[in-house]
């Protein structure tokens, strides 16, 4: 009796990995935001030193995540979605997330554009892909934590159906800045019986 549960466990896993790397992989492609053309791609290791460098332009030369960490989060293909945003082979904007079936719930661990990109709909196409991705995966929600003081990036997610769901405070590293919750509701309903 064990050996068929565990034989049915194996393959209700598998089965969820195969969902998971299907809605997750996003091959390399061309696209057009707001009539310019630039290159999306999953995020490689050989990009961590440019995505180093916006997170150095847009947090006044301070990197909230360092080498170590973003490499940590690109092995973790099976459940994390990391984009890129090229245009004319310089590395412009970064989107993470992880998606997290317990839980419902597809998590924005980062997301940063250039600051002579910004206001051009980088980042809101970049969240867009996500909130896709997790109503195909049937994820209740979409979460994010920006600073309480990045009062044009919580417009933004204002902007797109995200709601303010609490304070965390000192949430960041360093100086201790308390962190905005917000939270999308996707409209997938819970396939569990």
């Amino acid at each position: 009796m064990l050996k068929k549960f565990n034989e049915w466990f194996r393959q209700l896993f598998q089965v969820q990995e195969a969902k998971y790397q299907d809605i997750l992989d996003i091959k390399n492609h061309e696209v057009t935001i707001q009539d310019v053309d630039y290159f999306l791609a999953k995020a490689q290791f050989t990009d961590i030193p440019e995505i180093l460098g916006i997170e150095r332009a847009v947090y006044g030369g301070k990197t909230p995540w360092d080498s170590s960490a973003f490499a940590s989060e690109l092995k973790r293909s099976q459940d994390r979605l990391y984009l890129v945003v090229r245009r004319h082979d310089r590395l412009l904007a970064f989107i993470g997330c992880t998606f997290n079936e317990v839980k419902s719930d597809a998590h924005i661990t980062n997301i940063a554009v250039v600051p002579d990109f910004q206001s051009r709909g980088l980042g809101h196409y970049l969240i867009a892909i996500m909130v896709k991705k997790a109503r195909e995966l049937e994820l209740k929600q979409v979460s994010l934590e920006v600073r309480r003081s990045n009062t044009r990036a919580q417009q933004l997610y204002q902007d797109m159906g995200f709601e303010q769901k609490g304070i965390k405070k000192g949430y960041y590293f360093g100086d201790h800045e308390d962190a905005v919750d917000m939270v999308l509701l996707t409209g997938a309903e819970s396939t569990d019986a």
